[in-house]
């Protein structure tokens, strides 16, 4: 209810905005020195000090403007990276917004009245589609653009669209989220009312959504329909190479059970290649702080089945990690870190980031964690 209240005052805010011959704001002038984070993203530079949260590639002048450019907004980094990949060599000539950086997540972000701007007037808008994105209904109702493209990718994916589920464990009724466990008994419950928001955490899934979004860019600019493509085409390629590698290392590992002191949006992800897990909090908690008898249960299931490493997402603080190793017998596992996607920075951005890259570092994590 709170987010819905705080989206109708943004749309409110926009509305006497426009009343008042406000337009979206010009994009920032390239810097000049931020080398290209993914395929083509020379210009993207800092948001501006207007409340913008997004990251912006700006068109950079080649000897004349393209027949069409596109004004593209995504909220999520692994649609910003699959755009970019899809439009390849012509990225630079489309204006490209990356809604949730420095570190805001998909479930504690809020638009701000520049961000629902840039969302009225984009020619093509991606976004997610779970409980976090319940602003966006209210957002497009009062859309400038009425032929704007959406694509929400929890609709893409239709059946696929998993619950999230609990198993009762050491808070037996008093917490029914606390122990987070896919296919290993156990008293599991799914919950109906909450959708595992994080299906970009899946390689299957993402060669769906770069599909839909390859169409939506031929449907904008049919002269470019078959580079589109063959860019997807490419993609799909490397995509399928990864999963392929996911498979041959991960299928036959000893070890077939993760442990996550921290939240958990990685169910996509390990039911791609049969693996099982527990885990402090479901995806979407904002909890920060275990209880004892989370601690005492996750360590018992470390001491257990033997593992020798408990991990942690790319935002978490690790002190959690830290207490249920100090409530081990050995006392001695290793903390490694598996990458959501999430907490993407400007920084990251700068230093190479995308999304093929940051599952392959997953796979590696997993490696270890498996061996």
């Amino acid at each position: 209810m709170i987010k819905r209240l705080a989206s109708i005052l943004l749309v409110l805010m926009l509305t006497l905005t426009m009343l008042n011959g406000c337009a979206p704001h010009d994009p920032p002038t390239d810097t000049g020195n931020a080398p290209a984070p993914s395929a083509n993203l020379d210009s993207a530079v800092e948001p501006g000090s207007n409340g913008d949260h997004g990251f912006d590639s700006d068109p950079v002048s080649t000897g004349g403007e393209p027949e069409v450019r596109l004004n593209i907004v995504c909220t999520v980094f692994p649609q910003y990276d699959w755009v970019h990949q899809i439009l390849g060599d012509s990225a630079d000539g489309h204006e490209l917004t990356l809604l949730l950086d420095n570190r805001v997540d998909l479930h504690s972000y809020h638009p701000s009245v520049d961000d629902i701007v840039r969302i009225s007037t984009c020619d093509l808008f991606i976004y997610v589609g779970g409980e976090s994105d319940g602003w966006v209904e209210d957002v497009l109702l009062n859309a400038n653009n009425s032929d704007m493209i959406v694509i929400m990718l929890m609709d893409v994916l239709g059946d696929g669209v998993k619950m999230e589920e609990a198993v009762h464990g050491a808070d037996d009724g008093a917490n029914n989220h606390d122990h987070h466990h896919h296919d290993e008994g156990g008293d599991e419950d799914e919950h109906d009312d909450e959708e595992d928001e994080h299906v970009w955490l899946s390689l299957n899934n993402a060669m769906i959504f770069c599909t839909a979004i390859a169409d939506a860019l031929s449907s904008l600019n049919a002269d470019s329909a078959d580079m589109y493509e063959s860019n997807l085409a490419s993609y799909i390629g490397q995509l399928s190479t990864l999963d392929a590698e996911y498979h041959a290392a991960l299928d036959d590992a000893p070890i077939r059970t993760l442990l996550f002191a921290d939240r958990f949006p990685f169910r996509y992800l390990l039911d791609d290649y049969g693996l099982s897990y527990f885990a402090a909090f479901p995806g979407c908690s904002a909890e920060t702080e275990a209880s004892f008898s989370t601690i005492v249960f996750l360590a018992g299931k470390v001491n257990e089945l033997n593992l020798h490493t408990v991990l942690v997402t790319e935002s978490a603080d690790q002190s959690i990690a830290d207490t249920v190793i100090g409530n081990t017998r050995e006392k001695n596992q290793q903390i490694l870190v598996l990458d959501a996607m999430q907490s993407i920075t400007r920084s990251d951005l700068q230093n190479g980031a995308t999304y093929l890259s940051i599952m392959e570092s997953n796979l590696d994590v997993l490696k270890e964690a498996l061996r």
